[in-house]
């Protein structure tokens, strides 16, 4: 949205959100800090200074949140919300969940993740439409946490629903944030107590026996509470945005037919793929930091106090970092996208949702090797926090 020459950007603007790549392109260019008065906050949309920014956690702390509704909220984040933290609790808490949340346990989630996916896609073979959402964006990443937390399929949809629900906006408004609502949930109260007495091989019960040693240097366990927090984060962050990665998968694919084919025929280009799709429609497109001493950015000053927006959607698209980037090419290459963040904040579930990603594009394309997509009928949906499909009717020849 402009007012004549001046730009004007909008994080809760759906209009804007259909396309903010032109919008992304004039802050670049000039306005690469830039200051919204009406949201008091600043931006900031080149490469360079969101990699100079997002690792500099004494500058830009997470501390009071990375959301722009959380951070202005001023509420007190509760303790085990590892994504709302700094050092030196923040990388205690790290630690340990990722202790629980390794390499080995995510490739042994391969087998699992593959037959889900065939489950509901055989189904739809001969179907000649189906939205893709439905059938799997909305569907595998919940199941996935699930395997991984060790809720019961049963309630997986339930919990998907919550997390959802959570961090959802309407088009052009707010997060509607409700503190530690938000946060926790003691929906997962009830699966804690059980696991505590019926132990199994999940994360779940690794948090509930792991010990550690806490910021004051005591050898101890989480508290119900601390679990509940873990839980409930590993739940969120995991669900709606990698849902939003199918759904790219299936719009962008549609618009560049030709590399599609090349994906059919050499599957081997489905990893590069899904990094090109992270950088050319990330899910998320900013990240939000407070910002704790004033900070210079193009010769003007960010006041201490303020909250300052990261517009990873914008730095992907960066010419000074990548050569023709509003151009999708699966020979790209990537290298280093700021879809996952960067530092000591890098995602955590990154290598779960690359993971979720592959097997889905190589499960589709088997398949369903050519598809058009009904955008009459499709619906592009924004949140706050994540901008992607909410339906995604698929034609199929």
């Amino acid at each position: 949205m402009e007012t004549g020459d001046e730009i004007y950007w909008d994080p809760y603007d759906a209009k804007l959100a259909q396309d903010p790549y032109p919008i992304y392109r004039r802050l670049r260019e000039e306005a690469p800090l830039y200051y919204n008065e009406k949201y008091d906050f600043y931006a900031v949309s080149r490469f360079a200074d969101c990699e100079r920014g997002l690792p500099d956690w004494k500058a830009f702390s997470s501390s009071r949140g990375d959301i722009l509704e959380i951070i202005q909220s001023g509420f007190e984040i509760p303790s085990g919300t590892l994504i709302f933290e700094d050092p030196p609790v923040h990388d205690i808490h790290r630690r340990l969940l990722s202790r629980v949340f390794t390499p080995r346990r995510i490739g042994m989630l391969e087998p699992q993740v593959r037959r889900f996916c065939t489950d509901v896609l055989d189904p739809l073979v001969g179907a000649g439409r189906f939205d893709l959402i439905e059938a799997v964006g909305a569907e595998m990443p919940m199941r996935v946490i699930g395997m991984l937390l060790g809720i019961p399929e049963a309630d997986q949809p339930a919990i998907r629903d919550m997390a959802d629900d959570a961090l959802r906006t309407e088009d052009g408004g707010k997060m509607d944030f409700k503190g530690s609502e938000n946060l926790t949930s003691d929906a997962f109260g009830e699966y804690i107590d059980w696991r505590r007495e019926h132990p199994s091989n999940d994360l779940m019960t690794d948090l509930l026996n792991a010990e550690f040693e806490d910021e004051h240097g005591e050898i101890r366990r989480l508290t119900r509470d601390e679990v509940l927090t873990y839980v409930t984060v590993v739940a969120a962050a995991g669900n709606e945005t990698t849902g939003r990665l199918i759904g790219w998968i299936g719009a962008v694919l549609a618009r560049h037919p030709d590399q599609r084919r090349e994906l059919v025929e050499n599957p081997s280009l489905v990893p590069a793929a899904i990094e090109e799709i992270l950088r050319y429609e990330p899910t998320g497109h900013s990240i939000a930091r407070y910002v704790n001493e004033d900070a210079e950015f193009h010769g003007r000053t960010v006041p201490a106090g303020s909250a300052l927006l990261f517009i990873v959607g914008s730095a992907n698209r960066d010419p000074r970092r990548h050569a023709e980037p509003d151009r999708f090419d699966v020979h790209r290459g990537t290298g280093q996208q700021l879809t996952f963040g960067l530092g000591g904040h890098y995602c955590l579930g990154a290598a779960l949702a690359r993971l979720e990603g592959r097997v889905a594009m190589e499960e589709i394309l088997k398949r369903f090797p050519t598809w058009e997509v009904d955008w009459d009928d499709a619906k592009l949906g924004q949140t706050s926090t994540v901008r992607g499909w909410e339906t995604l009717p698929l034609l199929i020849d």
